[in-house]
């Protein structure tokens, strides 16, 4: 079974769509074109054009330094295919998340992001409510969907709050012993007591 990918941070979103190839017989050729993920384009960009080693890109997209290096590889190898077959290049897609100003609708619980830091009072893309509030995570969005920073422990139900930097899983339930979870994460079997 494939491991689960986890968003990447992008710090800039791409300012173009892509690139379209120019000369006598470029509109002769009807490849498709070759699709650049936006973690491609940011490891691209953190690569060589804000010259940073493998490494501190890694840090900066919050992924480990080998990942970086196959997202790099990758985003090379098919900047190289549309070259050679003089094909188009799309930037899009991939499983990613802007490092921009998070909000949280008051109305109907929605998390969202807004990359355009022009609007000074942006709207719920879900209700259009405008009682929006400024929202703060640690960590990549896909934690938002949880509650409000708390660890508990599945056996007991006891709570306490989340310190942040440590998981959750990594502590005792100070009650009976067992390994402590998200606050309104899935249920899975957490039978197994902390040494």
């Amino acid at each position: 079974m494939a491991r689960i990918k986890r968003p990447r941070k992008i710090l800039n979103p791409p300012s173009i769509k892509g690139f379209k190839p120019y000369g006598s017989d470029a509109d002769l050729r009807s490849a498709d074109p070759v699709t650049v993920l936006f973690e491609e384009y940011e490891a691209l960009r953190l690569s060589d054009y804000d010259r940073l080693n493998h490494h501190q890109a890694s840090i900066m997209m919050g992924v480990s330094r080998p990942t970086f290096t196959r997202i790099y590889a990758a985003a090379l190898q098919k900047i190289a295919i549309a070259f050679v077959e003089g094909r188009k290049i799309a930037i899009e897609g991939g499983k990613v998340y802007f490092d921009s100003e998070w909000h949280h609708c008051n109305a109907c619980g929605c998390y969202f992001n807004q990359p355009d830091k022009n609007i000074a009072n942006p709207l719920c893309p879900l209700c259009g409510s405008e009682k929006i509030s400024d929202y703060e995570f640690s960590g990549s969005p896909q934690y938002s969907r949880f509650s409000d920073g708390k660890c508990k422990c599945p056996e007991c139900e006891y709570e306490q709050a989340h310190q942040p930097g440590l998981p959750c899983k990594a502590q005792a339930c100070p009650q009976c012993g067992h390994a402590m979870i998200r606050a309104g994460a899935p249920r899975r079997n957490h039978k197994t007591k902390q040494r």
